[in-house]
């Protein structure tokens, strides 16, 4: 589904020290999929004009004390999360997703990979539900190639709360063989249930510790990642 191409579409990737995946959403956002894209610095408290935001990966303030605590405290979360309140659509990509935890955008909470080793390579996902803004250009059951690269990336939540993600059909990506098999080998970072990536109860704020971006290019060996820019794109479209 080609839906590239919607320069009057602005998206803002924020910035905070320590981010490092910042210029690859950029590129990604602009050069791959050409829409209108600009950073937003992290003591920023207006995210007027742009349709969607995007907390890039990286290691935000270096991830002191753990990952995604000192990021919350960011004047630009407060318009990050009055944004999302107005429906605003937000992203947030490995450390971005572990700030929205922290922030109680999203629930649960993102702890040390279950072999206590950073794991950086391409995992499969499997495409749950169709049902949000990231997924609506995919079809149900889509396994997509995306890499991850993450040392705390281990989705963890209390069993209520796993229940209603699931009851709620919340969880947008599971960590899946080729096959779209959700098996423990398949789980890099030992994820209750398979988990790679959430959203809110309004079904407008993400968050995965894959990077799609990364995986928006041919010469990066996967495009599956576009799938979710473009799911995004055209779901601000029909504003």
């Amino acid at each position: 589904m080609a839906l590239a191409g919607f320069p009057s579409l602005r998206f803002g990737v924020v910035l905070f020290p320590g981010s490092n995946c910042d210029h690859d959403a950029l590129y990604a956002l602009r050069e791959n999929l050409g829409y209108s894209a600009d950073f937003v610095w992290h003591e920023s408290s207006d995210l007027s004009g742009f349709d969607a935001v995007l907390l890039p990966g990286g290691f935000s303030y270096g991830d002191h004390l753990r990952v995604g605590a000192i990021a919350r405290f960011s004047p630009v979360l407060s318009a990050v999360k009055s944004f999302a309140e107005r429906g605003g659509i937000v992203m947030g990509i490995c450390n971005g997703f572990q700030i929205l935890v922290e922030s109680g955008l999203l629930p649960g909470a993102l702890v040390r990979n279950r072999n206590l080793h950073f794991v950086c390579r391409t995992v499969h996902l499997k495409v749950e539900t169709t049902d949000s803004p990231f997924t609506q250009a995919c079809e149900p059951g889509q396994v997509l190639a995306v890499p991850i690269a993450h040392g705390e990336g281990r989705y963890y939540a209390d069993e209520e709360t796993l229940a209603a993600l699931e009851r709620e059909n919340r969880v947008l990506f599971r960590y899946v063989d080729s096959q779209g098999r959700p098996t423990p080998e398949a789980n890099p970072n030992g994820s209750l249930n398979n988990i790679a990536g959430i959203t809110n109860e309004g079904r407008n704020v993400l968050g995965m510790m894959p990077h799609p971006e990364r995986a928006a290019d041919r010469a990066m060996g996967s495009t599956d990642g576009r799938f979710i820019f473009e799911s995004v794109a055209a779901a601000l479209a029909l504003r």
